[in-house]
């Protein structure tokens, strides 16, 4: 009894405070920050769609025990399951994370915030068919918008001043963190249970990043989002069910997570909680490679027909990057999958050399084995330019940039290429937009009819028509 009633009087950590506050706030979101939303949704979906191509994904969708149906649940993309809103965020979030293709936040941490459209999606579904049998208003796909932006803002403003990489932790702690929030809150949860459902997930931890590095960089890689997603919605649920949190789960000392998991630091909030994110967000428009690698691969690709014919006759090959790059994707050694491939800064260069373009086919096994590939990243030099690592922490910057230079046996070498910022750049969103566009109506290409292909094209141009559409009504058209 003692310690309950003590539990009951603590004060709640300040960050579970901000965001259980921050959750709560229905003025979040402008017409610019929807409306980039609004891209975000389009081309999550688009991701989804081509990650069904591939048996390696679409092996672990469905329900968790087979032949499982649940009438009127959560529709997953692109298949006829209807599953329980837990399992269908893993299915969701699976889906859209499968190919590294989907939005993209560097910071100090870093991570792919559209990775809690899982949880968001399955959630607001679920709301939507349960409030129409209720008689009762369904959620809209504005409000799938906003809780995008809000579970964005936790994920990214987490990301500028707390680093889990540097402590071995995945950044997808920062996924269950904000799609517990936001679904908690969803739901209809109240601010103590948001805080109880929030303070659980960071009792969790986090996984272990040791599958996105050698020696065992695998497929889990693809599927830890869709997990982390899903394990936010059953902590929701659960706090919704009365079940209690932990108020000082962070600061406790000895046994909370500052102390044991990051060396006694503060987790906090770099700024207030707003739209920073959303409005800032980084799409992957031309390549499916991890976001460092986005400059790189676009330069390999503009020197491939200069280098094309003379690939046999190059001495070196240098790449000037920033830290984080280094610390993630500089890899020497084999590759033994595409999981590893796709996280290699040398292998994605190579690829945009010799073959002048980057898909997802390219990390697979048949043109992983040329051998020019392996070839070409013996010669390859990888060396930071601190100028672009304090570029890529520049709040008002947030370059990513790489170069690339070669250089061939007969002492000539090409001009250093410099690409500073992607073309998912804010600074190149005039430019990306479009792109962005055509990039989903090739991606829904994969599994759709002509007819339903026009109809969702046409669908994310009608922005007012979008915002209103109930979100059942909306993943019914998404159901085959």
């Amino acid at each position: 009894m003692v310690n309950l009633i003590t539990r009951k009087e603590s004060k709640a950590d300040k960050l579970f405070e901000e965001i259980a506050t921050y959750v709560l706030d229905e003025n979040v979101g402008d017409r610019e920050s929807i409306e980039i939303a609004q891209h975000v949704l389009m081309d999550s979906l688009g991701c989804a769609m081509l990650s069904l191509e591939f048996p390696a994904c679409t092996k672990l969708l469905g329900p968790i025990v087979p032949n499982a149906y649940l009438e009127n649940g959560s529709i997953v993309p692109g298949t006829s399951y209807s599953l329980d809103p837990v399992q269908g965020a893993f299915n969701i979030g699976t889906l859209i994370r499968w190919l590294d293709y989907n939005d993209c936040w560097l910071a100090k941490e870093w991570g792919h915030p559209s990775d809690n459209l899982g949880g968001i999606l399955a959630v607001a579904d679920f709301i939507s068919r349960k409030n129409k049998q209720e008689g009762k208003a369904p959620l809209t796909v504005k409000d799938v918008l906003v809780a995008a932006i809000k579970a964005h803002e936790i994920q990214g403003i987490l990301a500028l001043d707390n680093s889990l990489n540097r402590e071995g932790l995945d950044h997808v702690l920062f996924v269950k963190v904000a799609t517990t929030a936001v679904t908690t809150a969803m739901l209809g949860g109240t601010k103590e249970e948001i805080i109880n459902a929030v303070s659980n997930a960071w009792i969790d931890n986090s996984s272990l990043r040791t599958y996105r590095h050698f020696p065992n960089a695998g497929s889990r890689k693809s599927w830890a989002a869709g997990d982390a997603t899903s394990r936010g919605v059953w902590l929701a649920l659960m706090a919704l069910r009365g079940e209690m949190g932990y108020p000082t789960a962070l600061s406790a000392p000895d046994w909370g997570f500052e102390d044991v998991l990051m060396g006694g630091k503060e987790l906090t909030l770099a700024q207030p909680l707003r739209d920073y994110v959303m409005r800032n967000i980084l799409f992957k428009i031309s390549f499916p490679a991890e976001f460092h690698a986005q400059t790189a691969a676009e330069c390999g690709i503009k020197l491939h027909k200069e280098v094309s014919g003379r690939l046999q006759d190059i001495e070196k090959i240098v790449i000037h990057t920033h830290e984080s790059a280094i610390r993630i994707i500089d890899k020497k050694g084999p590759l033994n999958n595409p999981a590893d491939r796709d996280h290699c800064l040398q292998y994605i260069t190579a690829i945009g050399l010799i073959y002048g373009e980057l898909t997802a086919d390219h990390y697979e096994d048949e043109i992983a084995g040329n051998p020019l590939i392996d070839e070409l990243r013996e010669k390859m030099t990888v060396l930071e330019d601190e100028n672009y690592s304090k570029e890529y922490l520049d709040p008002k910057k947030r370059s990513i940039a790489n170069a690339v230079q070669i250089y061939f046996k007969d002492r000539t070498s090409t001009r250093k290429l410099e690409i500073k910022y992607p073309i998912g750049h804010r600074f190149r969103r005039d430019e990306g937009i479009p792109l962005l566009y055509e990039k989903f109506s090739y991606n829904i290409s994969t599994q759709f009819t002509k007819e339903k292909q026009v109809e969702l094209n046409e669908l994310f141009t009608e922005h007012q028509r979008l915002l209103d559409m109930e979100v059942d009504r909306f993943m019914n058209l998404w159901r085959v």
